[in-house]
């Protein structure tokens, strides 16, 4: 009998001191929010590289005595959230961007960056939403900044500007990026007609090597001296670039397309999803963000292919306006979208490289919007 009692006893102390019996309501929501977001990444494939890290992350700051959120100092993730904190990873994932983007396409057909800026309208579209329903001039940039559909200078401007609220804006940014084959469609066939959509678009010229080596050089100094702020940004994307286009630095490139920015990767999507705790991420600020992060990706779309429309007639019929909704710097899913939209209209039309103009000028745009925000809210 004693024995038993002492059995007992042991398991009885070990289930109070476990976090079974720690675990609040709020805690069991969010990991069951994680583990929808990990079936989505799973199941349904929705920007998988960054969603599951960032659930799995959520999932861990969401136990109980884990000690593994990204403010509990002293646990293994409030380390890795110091590269974070301290704007280290976002421009290492801009530099392994930069060396898997081809910037020829836009260097062709300079043009594209009208259209890639036009697409950055969902930004100051949903930031002015946010200030009117009383979101702060910092929040208010900072849920902005998702209409770029750009995961790494979302997460750059808000840890700078309104680091509560960074759980909420990552996973709203990465989730609408995932949902682009589902929200731009539409929009786009409702703002254009089917003799618009069926356009065929002359090939791009051929682009020199000279070029391509000059331009990333150009354009770091240019944003650079004109916005500070978000030369850590460009710089990288554009010395990636140029790893991939010298030709003289195979390895470093290499290392930047694949190892570095896998690594990196996964440091940010774990350390960002462990900001997703239940007192940071469970109140109406999150379902307003949500909102507006949906906001935002409508009018950045609407304003990219609604430019691509004046376009079309400026150049007589020559532009199709479908690649205006790659304006969005969702490299290169935005892109990939208009060739979708555009063969289902014209199974002969080819507008992916046509697309992929605006859309790394909006990689651009949604750093230089960034770097406009941040420089006036900071």
């Amino acid at each position: 009998m004693e024995f038993f009692n002492m059995i007992t006893k042991a398991i009885s102390d070990i289930l109070i001191t476990s976090g079974f019996a720690k675990i609040t309501v709020g805690q069991a929501i969010m990991l069951g929010i994680s583990c929808i977001l990990m079936y989505l990444a799973i199941g349904k494939k929705f920007e998988p590289l960054l969603l599951l890290p960032i659930a799995f992350g959520m999932m861990l700051a969401n136990l109980p005595l884990s000690f593994l959120s990204s403010h509990e100092k002293g646990g293994l993730v409030y380390y890795l959230y110091q590269g974070v904190k301290l704007g280290i990873y976002p421009p290492l994932i801009f530099l392994g961007v930069g060396a898997m983007t081809d910037f020829g396409p836009l260097i062709a057909r300079p043009s594209s960056l009208f259209l890639g800026a036009a697409a950055q309208f969902g930004i100051y579209f949903a930031f002015m939403v946010a200030l009117l329903i009383g979101f702060t001039p910092q929040e208010a940039a900072s849920i902005g900044i998702i209409g770029g559909a750009d995961g790494p200078t979302a997460i750059f401007l808000t840890t700078k500007l309104a680091p509560h609220l960074l759980g909420a804006i990552a996973i709203a940014a990465y989730s609408y990026m995932a949902l682009i084959p589902l929200i731009q469609p539409p929009i786009m066939r409702l703002l254009t007609t089917k003799e618009e959509r069926m356009v065929k678009m002359e090939q791009l010229r051929e682009v020199s090597k000279l070029e391509k080596i000059v331009f990333p050089i150009a354009v770091t100094i240019i944003v650079s001296l004109l916005l500070p702020s978000v030369a850590p940004l460009i710089g990288m994307l554009m010395l990636g670039n140029l790893f991939r286009e010298c030709g003289v630095v195979e390895r470093l490139s290499d290392t930047a397309q694949n190892a570095l920015i896998n690594i990196i990767t996964i440091f940010l999507g774990l350390s960002v999803g462990a900001t997703a705790t239940a007192d940071r991420f469970l109140n109406p600020k999150t379902l307003a963000i949500i909102f507006l992060g949906l906001l935002a990706f409508i009018f950045a779309t609407v304003g990219g292919v609604v430019f691509g429309k004046i376009m079309y007639k400026l150049s007589g019929g020559k532009i199709n306006p479908l690649i205006g909704s790659a304006g969005v710097s969702a490299v290169p899913m935005a892109a990939r979208v208009s060739q979708v939209v555009g063969q289902k209209e014209n199974p002969s039309n080819f507008l992916l490289m046509h697309a992929m103009g605006p859309n790394v000028a909006g990689v651009i745009g949604s750093a230089v919007a960034a770097g406009v925000l941040l420089t006036l809210f900071k």
